[in-house]
């Protein structure tokens, strides 16, 4: 199991660092994240956040500081997210999954769709702006 997470972090890095010089975009920033999350590798699905990045869920704004607060909250949530849409529009992307269990932990709405916006800059996501939730919201820690 620690082979395939370590193969799926090193995968993420490379599709993030493309062919071009540049920052990333936000959709592959975006894939990425969802990819890290679906294998429960929340340290790189934590690296993907800048710090300071906002949290955004049912009116609440939660700032994660620090590396140690975004993998905390990637760890929380208690549902994988398969994308079954999303749109780009320079650094903005919003993204529609479909939710399901995460490896250690039951997802309190599977098949439920959820959608996020997220803003990245730089390759990082400095917004996650959770929006029209059909399903279950993820933590507010």
């Amino acid at each position: 199991m620690r082979v395939t997470g370590a193969l799926i972090s090193l995968a993420a890095i490379a599709f993030l660092a493309g062919c071009g010089s540049g920052s990333p975009s936000a959709e592959s920033v975006v894939r990425a994240w969802s990819a890290a999350l679906n294998q429960d590798d929340n340290n790189t699905a934590a690296s993907l956040f800048a710090q300071g990045a906002e949290v955004v869920q049912n009116g609440h704004v939660l700032t994660l500081r620090n590396r140690h607060q975004a993998v905390a909250w990637n760890s929380a949530l208690p549902c994988s997210g398969k994308i079954v849409s999303i749109h780009t529009r320079g650094q903005t992307a919003t993204a529609t999954f479909v939710l399901g269990d995460r490896r250690h932990s039951q997802c309190d709405g599977p098949g439920q769709e959820a959608t996020a916006i997220f803003k990245v800059v730089h390759g990082k996501i400095v917004l996650w702006h959770q929006t029209n939730a059909k399903g279950p919201t993820g933590p507010t820690v």
